[in-house]
């Protein structure tokens, strides 16, 4: 009875602790982990290396949550065995009757706990989750390879259900931050706009080269400053006198105002912005140079548009996750 007893219990929670470590996985906060793992906690290490392979985690908790139930099954098998004899309908219908009891203490409480405190409580458990990875390694490896395998024909789907993960969680810090009065409705927008733009690439933002209105080298001021007005802008194109499609820099009209006028008008330098780059990257590279105007260039170092800081700081605000 004894052994029957472990055989049933040991099921019992080893089902709880699978069950509700893959949730406590999935709500772990990532920030945390990587703050206490660079204070060197080792359990901290461990978990946030396994953030890195989930595919292993989940084929452990996988393996670990057969085996449990397994053991549960043959535990109540086997009690009913020795309580009524070798009878083949209550070796069915016993699992049948216990299921409930199984499922509320062996699924849905510890996942509903996980769930509430995946830190603290996968913090606890770590050790023998660390055991059990090590000892299902053989499997869980063979269906690792199974699952790259698998993803390798199916595309990078994997990776786009981590960004999904990913943005989730940042959406629910950035919501408990406002909560708790860390952050101001504009800084959480601000927060969500970078996180929604940055990725994007430049061209979506690139304003055509017609778009705005452009000098030629050479211009006089008085002409500078009434096409500034005229078309309401603070930078200005400037253009070869003899090629109006090559580019040499632009002029920062606010400048022209303020520079002695006996003096040339100091042309400043466009940023060249490769088309592949990203939204977050060429606005940092405006703010990092200090200015305030960007040449986009294509493959062929042909101009594709320009971009302002302007422009990119705009959508920040307006985005959502």
């Amino acid at each position: 009875m004894i052994g029957i007893f472990l055989l049933l219990g040991g099921g019992l929670i080893l089902s709880a602790l699978f069950s509700g470590s893959e949730i406590g996985f999935y709500r772990i906060p990532r920030v945390r982990l990587r703050l206490d793992a660079l204070e060197g906690d080792f359990i901290a290490r461990g978990l946030l290396w396994l953030t890195n392979y989930p595919t292993l985690f989940v084929a452990t908790t996988l393996i670990g949550n057969n085996i449990a139930n397994y053991c549960t099954a043959l535990g109540i098998v086997m009690l009913v065995d020795h309580w009524v004899g070798n009878s083949a309908a209550m070796q069915v219908f016993a699992p049948i009757i216990f299921a409930p009891l199984l499922f509320v203490y062996g699924e849905l409480l510890p996942k509903t706990l996980f769930f509430q405190m995946p830190f603290r409580l996968l913090r606890r458990w770590a050790p023998l989750l660390a055991f059990f990875a090590v000892l299902f390694a053989p499997i869980s490896g063979l269906l690792s390879i199974v699952t790259r395998v698998l993803q390798h024909w199916s595309g990078a789907l994997p990776q786009r259900l981590s960004w999904r993960l990913a943005r989730g969680e940042l959406t629910s810090m950035l919501d408990q931050g406002h909560q708790a009065g860390i952050l101001r409705p504009s800084q959480k927008q601000l927060a969500q706009g970078i996180f929604s733009l940055a990725s994007r690439p430049i061209t979506e933002f690139t304003l055509a080269p017609g778009a705005l209105s452009a000098v030629a080298e050479g211009a006089d001021r008085e002409h500078v400053i009434a096409q500034a007005r005229q078309s309401k802008q603070a930078v200005l194109p400037v253009h070869a006198s003899d090629d109006p499609e090559r580019w040499i820099g632009y002029l920062n009209v606010p400048e022209v105002y303020i520079e002695d006028a006996t003096e040339p008008m100091t042309i400043r330098p466009l940023v060249e912005i490769a088309y592949r780059a990203t939204h977050l990257s060429t606005l940092m590279k405006l703010q990092r140079v200090d200015e305030e105007l960007g040449r986009v260039i294509g493959q062929n170092n042909e101009t594709l548009g320009f971009i302002t800081p302007q422009r990119l700081c705009g959508p920040l605000f307006e985005a959502e996750i």
